[in-house]
């Protein structure tokens, strides 16, 4: 071995090793006890598990949705998560996406009821499957208006609130179809789309700020939401997405809450959603030298497996058509 060979492995060890410091000692979670948390979407599915990850760590929490009875069925399994005396829960009924000044006005109201909102983790969202020629005009706007606008008011209307305190969370949740377009998704996938530039752009503007922005990214979840959204796949869409198998929600709503607090911006779970994370991270935003590493390292051998598993959807795609035409 060389003495320059020497050096440099030296210098990389050096790296490695404060790394790792870096990573398990100096990044530590903040804390969310006796803070306001508010949880859109949160009467059923990921969104109520991670109201109830919230109240697990002491805060107050607050879940918004339309349906009564599910937010009252909600609030009673909060309950059970309390861990002080003096917590707040409570719910809302809103529309996310109809009225911008129908959100700011109920999120003020809650504010001066329970406090300022610390955290806001954006969880209402739903699917509706079909090809692009086969969605509806009508459906491809209310996908928009709810996934999208009711992400973007909300968080339009905390965003400048937690610039000016210097600190805040804000949690938006897309899905897998917010890195790749899959068969199917087109009009749900633009919408999810649109999710990932709102949250590299708020992460931009508002790191300097104090506010950390997380984009989740969950695979499929047994939820409310999933049912209904397999009613409208086509058989591709099935094949292609069936292969990860179903996340339970308890899980990704924990996994979704530990993330923001850690500060990393994308939340993932499962082997497929890391792999996915890597193969199309672009410009996401820095998050610390291993990951960094990891995502320079495997960047290259990623894209060859991401070429296969194109070429495995192409190959699917035209064995459904193929029968459909021999049907």
């Amino acid at each position: 071995m060389n003495h320059s060979t020497e050096i440099i492995l030296t210098i990389s060890g050096i790296v490695l090793v404060h790394g790792l410091i870096f990573y398990f000692f100096l990044s530590k979670s903040r804390l969310i006890k006796g803070k306001h948390v508010v949880v859109t979407g949160g009467s059923s599915g990921i969104g109520l598990w991670a109201a109830v990850e919230c109240v697990r760590l002491g805060a107050h929490v607050t879940v918004v949705a339309r349906n009564v009875p599910l937010l009252e069925k909600a609030l009673q399994e909060l309950e059970k998560w309390r861990v002080r005396d003096t917590q707040k829960l409570h719910f809302r009924s809103l529309d996310l996406s109809r009225d911008y000044e129908a959100v700011s006005k109920t999120l003020d109201e809650l504010e001066r009821d329970v406090g300022p909102i610390y955290m806001l983790v954006n969880c209402a969202g739903m699917a509706i499957c079909g090809t692009v020629e086969d969605t509806s005009v009508t459906d491809a706007h209310r996908l928009m208006d709810v996934n999208y606008f009711g992400t973007y008011y909300p968080t339009r209307h905390v965003l400048p609130k937690m610039k000016a305190a210097g600190d805040g969370i804000i949690v938006i949740t897309a899905s897998q179809a917010a890195l790749m377009g899959v068969y199917g998704y087109g009009a749900y996938a633009a919408s999810k789309f649109a999710l990932r530039g709102l949250a590299e752009t708020i992460a931009m503007e508002a790191r300097h700020r104090g506010v950390s922005v997380t984009l989740a990214l969950p695979a499929d979840t047994d939820t409310p939401g999933f049912e209904n959204e397999n009613r409208s796949k086509p058989e591709e869409t099935k094949i292609i997405s069936g292969s990860g198998g179903l996340a339970k929600p308890q899980d990704v709503g924990r996994k979704i809450v530990q993330d923001a607090l850690k500060g990393s911006f994308f939340s993932i779970s499962g082997l497929e959603s890391w792999v996915l994370s890597i193969l199309c991270v672009g410009m996401a935003p820095w998050k610390g030298p291993l990951l960094c590493f990891a995502q320079c390292y495997l960047l290259g051998p990623l894209r060859l497996l991401g070429l296969g598993l194109q070429w495995n959807f192409q190959r699917i795609i035209k064995n459904c058509a193929k029968r459909r035409e021999q049907a």
